[in-house]
């Protein structure tokens, strides 16, 4: 059976329910041969696609989930291929609100990412202008605990006097102001050999 296109409803020329698949059955040549099924309400045997809810691809191949008109049950939607179809307009319909929903994501995810790096800069602008950190809190230092360079630098971890606090410091900055407190920490970290004490 050939389904005829009209210009006022969009058709597909290959629609099978997949309710009715059990109508389908083998030609000579051992392929499917369609049995197409009208809903109960019309007296053509034409499908009408009421509207286009999903896209896929599969091996290659783009196929839309349709729901058809005179079918209410979701089951009763079915997965065509694009070639089968004769309804760009409500195909256009559906990529449009797929690109538009699709916008919307974007868009509210990188709001979200502004906003929350705009928190962050304030939290940190606001603990940077309101605590000191370093040298600058004006403390003596009572001795490096730790060292890193996981920043690209080497920096001391250093407790203060009179203060349970300990703040990360350039290491130029410590040896310009604190020599003694840099060299204590290197000694206490050399191990010696009693291999090498015999060689020379």
């Amino acid at each position: 059976m050939v389904l005829k296109a009209r210009t006022d409803l969009c058709l597909s020329s290959f629609a099978i329910k997949e309710r009715d698949q059990h109508k389908m059955g083998k030609s000579k040549g051992g392929r499917k041969k369609a049995v197409a099924v009208a809903p109960v309400d019309s007296p053509k045997s034409d499908f009408i696609v009421e509207k286009v809810l999903d896209r896929r691809v599969v091996k290659g191949r783009v196929e839309y989930l349709l729901k058809w008109k005179g079918f209410n049950d979701s089951n009763d939607n079915t997965w065509e291929p694009e070639d089968n179809l004769e309804c760009p307009e409500l195909i256009n319909v559906f990529l449009e609100k797929q690109r538009q929903a699709k916008e919307l994501l974007i868009q509210a995810d990188r709001n979200k990412g502004k906003r929350k790096s705009e928190d962050k800069d304030s939290d940190d602008t606001k603990k940077i202008k309101t605590e000191p950190k370093g040298f600058d809190r004006g403390l003596e230092p009572e001795k490096i605990i730790g060292a890193t360079d996981s920043s690209g630098e080497l920096r001391f971890m250093i407790k203060w006097k009179g203060c349970n606090d300990a703040d990360l410091v350039p290491a130029r900055e410590a040896n310009l102001k604190c020599p003694q407190a840099v060299i204590a920490f290197y000694e206490k970290r050399l191990t010696w050999s009693a291999a090498d004490n015999d060689k020379a």
